[in-house]
C-alpha cells in the first residue's frame, strides 16, 4: 500500500520537511552597484503527497495584480491542511519590477528568452534560473499576467487546450471565458510544457494597475484549481465558480485611422456583426471613422489610450457558440465576486506567524 505521507522537498539548493512553510531569497542577479538582486521564493509543504503547483507572477515587471493575488493567496490559514506542495514567486522579473518596466534592462521579454542559457543573455540568465531551480521542481504551472501597458484584459485563462492535463487546469479555474491559446516560441508555457507540465495562463486587468475583481477571481481561481488537484480536501477556502466556455477563436480589430479614439463596446459585453466597436476622430475632423466589429462574439480585451495610429490593436473579441449566456454568465460571476468577503481588503485573513525565513 502506498503511503500518503511526504517526504522532504528540495528546491534550489533547500530541503523542505512536510509540514513546513520556508521562506527563502534566489540570488538572481545584481545592480549595477553589486547590490544583490533576489528573486523571493515561499514553499508551503504539505503532510500528505500531492502535485507540486507553481503560482508565479512578474514575469513582465509591470504586470501587478498576480503579485497581489499571491500575497493574498499565502495569507489564506486552510492552505495548514495542504495535500502536495505550492511554490509561490509573486516577482520573477525583479529588474522589471523596480523600473515598473514590462521588460528587463536589455530591453527582452523575458517570457520569449526560456527555457534559457546559463552563459546568454541577461534574459536568457533569469529564465534559466528560474526554469531549472523552480520549474523543473513542479508538475502543474499557473501563470498570472495582465494586458500590457495601456491596454485592460477581461479575466480570462490562455492555455494550449490539447496538451496533457491542461483542459482539466482550465476548467478547474471556473471562471467564463477560456482561450485555446497555441504555445508561443520561448515563452514559460512552451517551455514547460515541452517537458510534460500542464500550465495555464490567467490574464486580468492592465499593467501599473491593481484591479479588485481580477485579483479577487485570480484567488478564487486558484483554489479552485488546487480543489481539483485534490490539493485541498477541506471548505474551508471558498471559491467563487463559474460555467467556463471555450472561445472558438479570437481576434484583435484595429484602428481605421490615426486620432482620438472613443470607446463604444465595453469589456466583458457581447457584440453583434455590425455593431460600432469604438470612433476614430483627429481634433479639427468634421467627421468620424467607426470601426465596426465584422463577428459576433464578447469583447475581452480592449486599448484604454485615447490616442491612436492607423493600425493599432484596439479591441479583443472573443468567439463562441453561446455569446449570449456567455456574456450573462460573466455578469453574473462579477456580480458574485464583487459580493464575496475576499474583495474587501480588509477582510483578508492576517499571515501565518509560523512561517520560517531565511
Amino acid at each position: 500500500m502506498k503511503r500518503e505521507g511526504a517526504e522532504e522537498f528540495a528546491i534550489a539548493g533547500h530541503r523542505i520537511a512536510p509540514g513546513q512553510r520556508f521562506q527563502f531569497d534566489l540570488p538572481a542577479a545584481s545592480l549595477y552597484t553589486n547590490t544583490p538582486l533576489n528573486m523571493p521564493i515561499e514553499v508551503i509543504h504539505g503532510k500528505r503527497r500531492g502535485p507540486v503547483l507553481l503560482v508565479c507572477a512578474g514575469i513582465h515587471g509591470d504586470e501587478l495584480n498576480g503579485v497581489e493575488i499571491i500575497r493574498r493567496l499565502r495569507a489564506m490559514r486552510g492552505l495548514n491542511n495542504l495535500r502536495g506542495t505550492l511554490v509561490l514567486v509573486p516577482v520573477v522579473n525583479l529588474f522589471g519590477f523596480i523600473h515598473q518596466s514590462r521588460y528587463l534592462p536589455d530591453r527582452r521579454d523575458l517570457n520569449r528568452c526560456f527555457p534559457g542559457r546559463e552563459q546568454g543573455s541577461l534574459g536568457s540568465r533569469v529564465a534559466h534560473l528560474f526554469f531549472e531551480e523552480v520549474v523543473t521542481r513542479c508538475t502543474h504551472v499557473i501563470d498570472l499576467h495582465t494586458a500590457a501597458i495601456h491596454r485592460d484584459n477581461l479575466p480570462q485563462i490562455r492555455a494550449a487546450l490539447d496538451e496533457p492535463g491542461v483542459r482539466e487546469m482550465a476548467m478547474g479555474f471556473k471562471i467564463p471565458v477560456i482561450i485555446n491559446s497555441g504555445l508561443i516560441q520561448n515563452s514559460l508555457r512552451q517551455a514547460a510544457g515541452s517537458l510534460g507540465l500542464p500550465v495555464i495562463t490567467y490574464e486580468a486587468g492592465e499593467a501599473l494597475r491593481l484591479d479588485e475583481r481580477a485579483i479577487v477571481t485570480g484567488v478564487r481561481g486558484i483554489v479552485s484549481v488546487m480543489r481539483s488537484l485534490q490539493m485541498l480536501a477541506t471548505r474551508r477556502i471558498k471559491t467563487v465558480p463559474a460555467e467556463p466556455y471555450i472561445a472558438t477563436s479570437s481576434k484583435w480589430f484595429r484602428a481605421p485611422s490615426d486620432g482620438l479614439f472613443r470607446p463604444v463596446a465595453k469589456l466583458g459585453t457581447r457584440v453583434k456583426a455590425g455593431d460600432t466597436l469604438g470612433v476614430v476622430a483627429t481634433p479639427f475632423a468634421d467627421g468620424e471613422e467607426l470601426l465596426a466589429s465584422p463577428v459576433n462574439g464578447i469583447v475581452v480585451g480592449i486599448t484604454n489610450l485615447p490616442l491612436v495610429n492607423a493600425g493599432e490593436a484596439l479591441f479583443h473579441v472573443a468567439q463562441f457558440h453561446r455569446s449570449t449566456a456567455v456574456e450573462d454568465e460573466i455578469a453574473a460571476h462579477g456580480s458574485n465576486i464583487e459580493e464575496d468577503r475576499l474583495f474587501d481588503i480588509e477582510a483578508v485573513s492576517p499571515f501565518p506567524q509560523d512561517t520560517q525565513q531565511t
